[in-house]
Formats: C-alpha cells, structure tokens, sequence
C-alpha cells in the first residue's frame, strides 16, 4: 500500500499536516490540495486542535511548488486539469490566510511558488538556516500567484519587484525581510518545535527557540533596488539596473532577460495593481484571470519544457523581446472571467 501523499495527525491539541513526496519535494497535485482543504475544514470546527502545523517530509524542502509536469501536459494539450487544480489551489491559499485557529508553516528547505501560497500566508512562518525561498514563475511562461502578488507587493521597497522579476532565491534572514517569513529557528530545534506546539501557544513556543538568522543579501542591496525597481515599465527598470555602478544591480538586469517577456510585462502590473487592491482575495482574483490567459500563451509550455522537461535551460519566447510584448495581448491577459476561481 502506498504512503498517503499527505499525513495528517492530531496529537494533544495539534493537528499536523504534512506534505509526503519527498522524491519530488513535496510538490503539490490536485490530490494533495483537496486533502489539505477538506483536513482544515474539518479541524476548524474540531474543539479537539487548537493549533495546525504544515511540514514536509524529506530534508530537501517544504514544497517545490505544483507539478510542472502534469501542467506542461495540460498546456500543450489544451485541457482545463491545470485551470481547475489552480482554482482548489487559490482557495486552499486563502483559507489558509483566514484560518480561525494558529497555523504554523516550517519553511524548512526549498520553498518555491505553490509552496509559498501553502505557507507564506500562515500566522506563524518560520525559517531555518536551510530554507531557500522563491518565486521563479516568469521564468517558466507563468507570473506569480498563490497570493504571491499580494505578498510580493506589499514587501518593503521595491524588494517584492526584485524577487518577482529575477526569481531570485533568498535564504531566511531575506526571506524574514521581504515580509515572506517571521522567525527563524535553526533546524536542529524543529522536533522540539513540534513537541511544544502539541501542548504550548505557539507565540511561547516560538519565542523559546528562535533565534537571529545568519546576514542576508538584500539590507546592503535596499539602495538599488529601490532606485531601479520604480515604475511600471520593465524596460525602463531593466536600463536602470544596466546602467547602475552595482555588479549586483547588472547581474540582476542580465538575470530579467532571461525571463519571458510577457511574463515580466504582466507580473509588473499584477504586482501594482494588486499593491492598491483591497486585500487577498482580491489578488487571487486577479491571478487567476492571469493564470488563465497565461496558460493559453505559448510561452508557459515553453518555458516548463526548457527547464522541467527538456532541460536545456534555452526557451525560445514567443515574442522573444520586451519591445514585441503586445499591449493588447497584455490587457487580454487581465479582463474579467466569466468563470469565477472561488463560488460567489
């Protein structure tokens, strides 16, 4: 009999969810999205947990994201499978966000995409000195959703532009920076961590066992990311960031052109619109229009193939430019829908 792609156990007053494909660093399928939502729905209403945990199993990393290979298939042969899985996927996002009770995320490892929306919008984030956060989509054709807009926008600076646009991946005191993370907790206390939350209010616990995570890159970088990121053109934030005397800043402009196009068009704008928008779920709206239109557009099965399947690292972008980027396209990519992601 086969392991259950996700574990879930109450023990004392905690209930523990925790993500079990390891081989594939937990990435998340349709399975595991309904699992976790109808667990939580179930342990809202329960007397018995006063506080859930999100882990996952392996060393390698909470969650990889969702599974590209299954969305790759979706794309090329023009199903809805993908559309569906990012409909459960935003709702799961949200409830989470909503939750009645503590929910307590150990972002141990690789966290990327589909696993920052499973996370980053628990009440509790907790780092270690092993985690390495992302949110890679305009590199792979897609932008960033799960709430990633909303969470990226509302970083401090520009430093929410800078990680959408590059894909950079941070460790935890930048991760704790961006406003994507609160505390760290070195890995070696994690069992001990997990012991407490089963009897303990996980602020006492937490604030047992945190400790200051090691310097990060982006406090010395604020400056020109600040200056370069401005605006609403990514042309005009990609000649900024050329132009600046930082290596960093030029490296960071270099890394952007590699990304799609439209990709990077459309995430610049998600990221403002969603910056004056009125709270989550009005960001998952707007994603999942994003997603939607996206998904249609040559360049996420392109960009999946380059890196996922093929692996050659070299996506042939459709249009290949920033310049060809069709405004008209761009705008398409965020009308209405006539189908909703979330009831009502």
């Amino acid at each position: 009999m086969s392991a259950p792609p996700v574990i879930a156990e109450v023990t004392g007053r905690l209930g523990r969810l925790t993500l079990n494909r390891p081989a594939a660093i937990n990435a998340l399928t349709t399975e595991m999205v309904s699992i976790l939502s109808r667990t939580l729905s179930v342990w809202a209403r329960s007397a018995d947990v006063g506080t859930v945990l999100i882990t996952g199993a392996g060393e390698r990393g909470l969650c990889a994201g969702g599974d590209l290979r299954a969305m790759h298939a979706d794309a090329v042969s023009g199903g809805t499978a993908t559309l569906d899985f990012f409909a459960a996927e935003y709702r799961l996002d949200a409830a989470v966000a909503a939750y009645p009770k503590p929910v307590v995320a150990v972002m141990d490892g690789l966290v990327m995409g589909g696993g920052i929306g499973l996370s980053a919008h628990a009440s509790v984030r907790i780092v270690t000195e092993r985690s390495r956060l992302a949110m890679p989509e305009a590199g792979i054709g897609l932008h960033p959703d799960v709430g990633g807009s909303w969470l990226l926008s509302h970083a401090p600076g520009e430093l929410g532009t800078h990680l959408a646009l590059t894909g950079t991946t941070v460790g935890a005191a930048d991760a704790i920076a961006a406003g994507l993370a609160d505390h760290h907790v070195p890995a070696a206390r994690l069992d001990s961590l997990c012991s407490a939350l089963t009897t303990d209010d996980p602020a006492a616990v937490v604030a047992s066992l945190a400790t200051a995570p090691a310097p990060g890159d982006l406090g010395d970088a604020r400056a020109w990311i600040d200056a370069c990121y401005t605006g609403d053109s990514v042309t005009a934030i990609v000649d900024r960031l050329t132009a600046h005397p930082s290596p960093a800043a030029q490296a960071a402009a270099k890394e952007i052109l590699t990304k799609s196009p439209t990709s990077l068009v459309v995430t610049l704008r998600s990221l403002r619109s969603a910056a004056r928008m009125s709270g989550l779920h009005e960001a998952l709206d707007q994603e999942y229009r994003l997603s939607a239109a996206l998904l249609r557009l040559p360049d996420l099965a392109e960009g999946i193939r380059a890196q996922i399947i093929d692996k050659d690292r070299r996506p042939r972008w459709s249009p290949a430019t920033l310049a060809e980027v069709s405004p008209a396209v761009v705008d398409a990519c965020f009308a209405p829908l006539t189908e909703p992601w979330t009831p009502g």
